[in-house]
């Protein structure tokens, strides 16, 4: 991680845990908001104006986080306006890099090595974890946002007068519904499986696991209509299909999630079919960079050994 702006260690898995071996996730540094007019949203500075061209993501396609703000660009048909970085998926000792690997660019903007070195040249004193995604300003040269949640909404909104579209991912008359959803679906599920795979203690790995089986039943139980609240795609859809979509290819062995399969659950493996025909969805889905990222933590799997299946997820991509 970075400590004052230099490289100080070799990347973690585990950077904190509390004093009952439960994984503790960093916080998102960098919160300004693109908003229609350039002032100031929520959090952060204003100035940062949706234009066409003027802002980059860039994302790891192994990470839930980054995927989600992929999933918004392309439900929103914001494709033309904001351009993709891919990293490289397979994380080394100073954490995502690029180029290098099937699918992986290389930086166009600066021509770094590491995504760690856009968090010094965003501030040169940064002290933390290099996480993806980022959504990096080309006009300024400064980092927006690094917090998934922010970009997913702000995506929702921001670039309307330039791609007017009939999606609201957070509409105000689900918002109360979405609002109570969202924090259990992050902490026991999209964070949960983390939380199981990254603990130090079988009590916070008992814990963590009994999370993620009472959501993912819970979600079974929701889904009577298309989606999470009924035949309206929602910001929720996307925060449970990131981890729905990984779960039996990673989350399942790596991360010891191995009560049941999402395969053994009918209609969450229907709501994963539907959600992957949307339109843009299974672009930003790709297994191999998925399984690759995952498997070669070194924590977890020190041989580096890549399983070959499950074949249902193969199927499941291919449309069969």
């Amino acid at each position: 991680m970075l400590v004052d702006g230099k490289w100080t260690e070799d990347w973690q898995p585990v950077q904190k845990a509390d004093d009952q071996g439960r994984f503790v996730r960093q916080v998102s540094s960098f919160r300004h908001w693109i908003t229609p007019d350039g002032r100031p949203g929520p959090t952060g500075e204003g100035g940062f104006r949706a234009e066409a061209g003027r802002y980059r993501l860039y994302v790891a396609l192994i990470c839930p986080w980054a995927s989600r703000a992929l999933m918004a660009r392309a439900l929103k048909g914001l494709q033309a306006l904001i351009p993709v970085t891919v990293v490289n998926p397979v994380l080394t000792d100073q954490g995502w890099r690029f180029g290098g690997y099937p699918g992986a660019d290389d930086d166009p903007l600066f021509g770094a090595g590491h995504i760690h070195e856009l968090y010094t040249r965003a501030d040169p004193r940064f002290t933390g974890r290099a996480t993806v995604p980022v959504l990096w300003d080309m006009a300024t040269g400064r980092l927006v946002n690094n917090e998934s949640a922010d970009i997913l909404r702000m995506l929702d909104t921001a670039f309307e007068e330039l791609v007017p579209s009939d999606l609201r991912l957070y509409p105000q008359d689900l918002a109360a519904g979405i609002d109570a959803l969202n924090p259990r679906l992050y902490d026991l599920l999209n964070n949960g499986v983390y939380k199981a795979g990254f603990a130090t203690t079988q009590a916070a790995y008992d814990e963590a696991v009994a999370g993620v089986f009472e959501m993912l039943d819970a979600l079974e139980d929701q889904l009577t209509g298309d989606f999470l609240f009924g035949d309206r795609l929602t910001e929720s859809d996307i925060r449970a299909f990131v981890t729905l979509i990984r779960f039996d290819a990673a989350y399942h062995g790596l991360f010891k999630t191995n009560r049941r399969a999402i395969a053994a659950y009918p209609r969450l493996s229907a709501y994963l079919r539907r959600m992957l025909a949307l339109p843009g969805v299974r672009d930003t889905v790709n297994m191999d960079h998925i399984v690759a990222g995952y498997y070669s933590i070194k924590a977890l799997n020190p041989t580096g050994i890549r399983p070959v299946g499950p074949d249902h997820v193969a199927a499941l991509l291919a449309g069969d």
